[in-house]
């Protein structure tokens, strides 16, 4: 069955419903939801029980690029820089010395155990570096894995902010392979303006969307999550376009604006959260429908030693290396190794071999496909058990909840008190968004002129408005009154205290 403008949204709809029941399914069971999205995309393409035909690595790689955008976008967004600052380092170390650690042992062991030139062999390394955003996510988030020892930040930190690494070092490895005239040191100007430039273009693309998101008078509540849908795109593009990273770039831009203060910020997180989970289930199911399994079974050997090496050796070593410098415990060091989930990404880094016209795209892709699902089936079944093993998981009874959740989903508060701003207040006039409220405290009600009204971010305070304020504790009323009656320092940057 080819695919027609007719066809495609019946089927498009069919196979969408079926992953999901599918996916409801699979928690049940244990087994990774985004493995059975993969599986009914096989099952669905040209070798499948469905016969469609889809044979176009670019329409895959289009595809791969946008759904990427909104995966890291909204893990960015659901990034508490609260958990996360503590682990910075660690997090940053295992994103770029642990990626190159890996690229290389992986492509050295490849070059030893096939006919690949050197970097044919570091090229795919490269592709299989970083540990997939949408597979730690997913896995992680959907059986809600609590960690001892600051964990889950370091592992989703990790793999939201490595992709843009692999990326570069993939980028780089294929232009050393389709133009044998070059050498390595050639390539080393385009890597380090990659990431300068996407990490800056990512901060203050961050900055400018925070402004244009609170200053923009939009009439409808339902448009803000679209306006941020086009800034973020606006970024990764014009990040591309000026020749950094696009990926990095919105990641960081992203993190910062999941860490401030906007107008609409709930309406916002839930759009994205959606939004991250259709773009998954469609990347998925594409990557399965480009595959063809025949091909994938005479690399079977090769891509099975190849994934054994990848996550019982090179993550591993690789991990240890990165964390040289700082304090963790074997037992901490042995769970992040593990939890190197190879997904989607590594798949739609593999058709840029296939669109290069390289000669061994072809079994490249097979190769890198099948390390991405043995990854998935063999790592991602058996988080939950080596974290018992290892004694890292806490009980059910104490699972921390993080405020960002707390915020998202209305976790109830537990002190509620009544404030009245008097005439003069340095907060009349001022829309709620700008008070620079802590974060442990809400704005749930305002009581003007003896009516109550549901405030927005946008939501002006007036003089004699009782404000019914909810917060976490006592003491957080002590924050609340101090930022009422004097000025509070807005816009702070991520990082700094409330």
């Amino acid at each position: 069955m080819n695919l027609t403008i007719e066809n495609i949204l019946l089927i498009g709809s069919i196979l969408l419903l079926l992953s999901i029941i599918a996916g409801k399914t699979s928690y049940k069971v244990g087994v990774p939801t985004l493995l059975f999205f993969l599986a009914i995309g096989m099952l669905a393409g040209s070798e499948g029980v469905a016969g469609i035909r889809f044979d176009n690595p670019q329409a895959a790689q289009f595809i791969g690029i946008v759904s990427l955008n909104f995966i890291l976008f909204s893990g960015g967004l659901d990034t508490n820089w609260k958990y996360v600052r503590p682990v910075l380092r660690e997090g940053l170390a295992l994103s770029t010395a642990g990626v190159l650690f890996t690229a290389i042992t992986v492509g050295f062991f490849i070059y030893w155990v096939t006919d690949f030139s050197i970097y044919e062999s570091l090229l795919v390394g490269s592709i299989v570096s970083s540990t997939d955003a949408a597979a730690v996510f997913s896995i992680l988030r959907s059986r809600s894995l609590a960690l001892k020892n600051n964990l889950r930040p370091v592992l989703e930190l990790e793999s939201g902010s490595n992709d843009p690494m692999a990326y570069v070092l993939a980028i780089s490895f294929l232009t050393l392979v389709t133009h044998e005239d070059q050498s390595l040191i050639s390539v080393l100007p385009m890597f380090f303006q990659q990431m300068l430039v996407g990490a800056a273009a990512g901060y203050l693309f961050g900055r400018l969307s925070k402004f244009i998101i609170n200053r923009i008078k939009l009439d409808f509540e339902g448009l803000y999550p679209v306006l941020v849908i086009a800034l973020m795109f606006i970024t990764f593009s014009f990040t591309d376009f000026a020749g950094g990273n696009g990926f990095l770039a919105i990641y960081i831009s992203a993190v910062y604006l999941g860490n401030q203060d906007l107008i609409h910020k709930k309406t916002i997180f839930k759009m994205y959260d959606g939004l991250a989970w259709l773009m998954q289930i469609v990347l998925f199911l594409t990557l399965g429908l480009l595959v063809f399994p025949s091909a994938v079974f005479p690399v079977i050997g090769i891509g099975l030693l190849i994934s054994l090496f990848l996550m019982l050796v090179a993550r591993p070593l690789s991990v240890f290396l990165s964390l040289l410098p700082f304090k963790s415990s074997p037992r901490r060091k042995l769970y992040i190794s593990w939890v190197g989930l190879r997904g989607a990404v590594p798949i739609v880094f593999a058709t840029y071999p296939l669109l290069a016209g390289v000669e061994k795209a072809d079994m490249i892709f097979n190769i890198v496909f099948f390390i991405s699902v043995s990854s998935v089936i063999l790592q991602g079944t058996t988080l939950a058990v080596v974290a018992r093993w290892l004694r890292l998981s806490l009980p059910e009874n104490v699972k921390p909840v993080s405020e960002t959740d707390k915020l998202i989903y209305d976790f109830p508060k537990s002190v509620m008190k009544e404030l009245e701003i008097m005439p003069g207040s340095h907060v009349v006039g001022k829309k709620i968004v700008d008070l620079g409220f802590p974060h442990n405290a809400i704005i749930a009600m305002i009581r003007r002129s003896g009516k109550y009204i549901t405030p927005g971010g946008s939501t002006r305070i007036h003089a004699h408005d009782q404000l019914v304020v909810l917060s976490d504790t006592r003491e957080g009323f002590n924050q609340v009154e101090k930022c009422l009656d004097k000025p509070c320092e807005t816009g702070k940057e991520i990082g700094e205290e409330k």
